[in-house]
């Protein structure tokens, strides 16, 4: 199960960071990732970060912005948002995905993913 928190309202430019815990014990074994999904499209790939926590990839509009992390103690990954813009507003969806690490950066979409988070609104407004 993936539990992710942090959202909220934050004006233009501003920022905030989303957290997800997992409650499996294995979590270390896993690359993981954050989507993002407004009305009316479909979920789309923001970043991903494999199981040892080397490779990371990120979506082109949140390069230089968005950084994220992970703690393999204490089986959470977080998604620092900086510079928000408000087409940064969307649900955003923290991900398992079924293997440790992928080579290629197109491996890390939605079809690679195992369990999905609840989501958490993020709006981004003045």
């Amino acid at each position: 199960q993936l539990v992710e928190s942090g959202g909220g309202l934050v004006q233009p430019g501003g920022s905030l960071r989303l957290s997800c815990a997992a409650s499996d014990s294995t979590f270390s074994n896993f690359a993981m990732g954050w989507f993002r999904q407004v009305p009316g499209e479909g979920r789309e790939f923001v970043a991903s970060i494999s199981a040892s926590g080397i490779t990371i990839f990120y979506e082109d509009s949140v390069k230089g912005r968005f950084t994220i992390s992970r703690d393999n103690d204490e089986n959470t990954v977080s998604l620092q948002m900086n510079g928000l813009k408000p087409e940064d507003t969307a649900v955003y969806y923290c991900a398992q995905y079924e293997s440790a690490y992928y080579a290629d950066q197109h491996r890390y979409g939605r079809e690679s993913v195992d369990t999905w988070g609840q989501g958490t609104q993020v709006t981004v407004s003045s």
